[in-house]
């Protein structure tokens, strides 16, 4: 597969994953079409900060912060200011971006764990104003209710909605990934002193990869005000910036599609487990060890680490 092109059989793995998901909500009642699109919102989500976790090497550790303010973003232009849903649907990551423009050149100074340390201090300031914010924010009750245009307005109109918005975003992460500034910010990751070296402006890329993170993580805040009609401070919290992380890991934080699948395997567990036993975080910490120890590059990184073992074991058999 060459760097601006699909292999058929790709092609055809992904027409068959858009049919499917066009024909699901027609044979399933709608609380599955609602976890199916919170599966999709969560997974841009965990991919949004993998673009700058996992590939960039920066330690994004309050990345939920730009997921909450995309949301509120949107939520408080419709909400409180009158504006059209359409123009705060895209206001709501432009805000998030800036947000995240602001943040990484105050952060971008220092590397990896400070750097963490130092967003979690800040987006965690974000949150507070939020929480505390009554007049504007709804507090900590958050804002319900939140209209929305009547092609959207129906649960299937949400999820076609959450499916078409969804997949173009993860098509160009993908496609920024697989462009020469994805492959600059895979060499500043495994490298910064030899990146430097080449002549590579180190800063100005991680900003950049900081500001399309927190753009798409945007995307997602307002893709879950569309499916949910609601936002609430929770939204922007640590403890959701960890659970996305704990996602990326889980399915491995070095492939681009292992932060979705890390996604699904908590929501269905949250989702599910918790009907049976209000231990299920205890099952999830038990499973994410497990794949600590015996599989560091996640489900989906091991899977594939398998895969490409085979092929060539397959390759070396049959040049013999």
């Amino acid at each position: 597969m060459t760097r601006a092109q699909l292999s058929p059989r790709a092609l055809v793995s992904i027409l068959g994953i858009l049919g499917i998901l066009a024909v699901f909500p027609m044979g399933v009642p709608r609380f599955y079409t609602y976890i199916l699109a919170l599966i999709i919102t969560t997974g841009l989500l965990a991919t949004s900060m993998n673009l700058v976790l996992g590939f960039a090497g920066i330690y994004q550790l309050h990345h939920a912060v730009f997921y909450g303010v995309g949301a509120y973003g949107a939520a408080v232009m419709i909400s409180k200011l009158g504006y059209s849903p359409w123009i705060s649907f895209i206001a709501g990551p432009v805000v998030a971006a800036v947000l995240s423009l602001a943040m990484g050149l105050i952060c971008v100074r220092l590397s990896r764990l400070y750097f963490g340390m130092l967003q979690i201090s800040l987006g965690s300031l974000v949150w507070a104003v939020t929480d505390r914010w009554y007049g504007f924010t709804g507090g900590d009750d958050g804002m319900h209710g939140i209209s929305m245009p009547g092609i959207v307005s129906s649960s299937l109109g949400a999820y076609y909605f959450t499916i078409i918005v969804g997949g173009l975003c993860f098509l160009l992460i993908y496609t920024i990934l697989r462009s020469p500034f994805g492959s600059t910010i895979r060499g500043i990751r495994d490298n910064v002193v030899r990146s430097r070296a080449v002549g590579v402006n180190v800063r100005l890329h991680q900003i950049i990869a900081l500001v399309l993170a927190g753009f798409f993580g945007g995307v997602a805040g307002v893709m879950f005000v569309v499916v949910d009609n609601s936002v609430f401070p929770d939204m922007m919290s640590w403890t959701l910036s960890m659970e996305i992380t704990v996602m990326a890991l889980l399915g491995g934080w070095h492939t681009f599609l292992g932060p979705l699948l890390g996604a699904c395997i908590i929501i269905l567990l949250r989702t599910f487990m918790s009907g049976y036993t209000e231990y299920w975080t205890l099952i999830l910490g038990v499973i994410l060890m497990l794949v600590i120890a015996f599989l560091p590059e996640g489900v989906l990184g091991y899977t594939l680490k398998r895969l490409s073992q085979r092929e060539r074991h397959g390759v070396a058999k049959g040049g013999v």
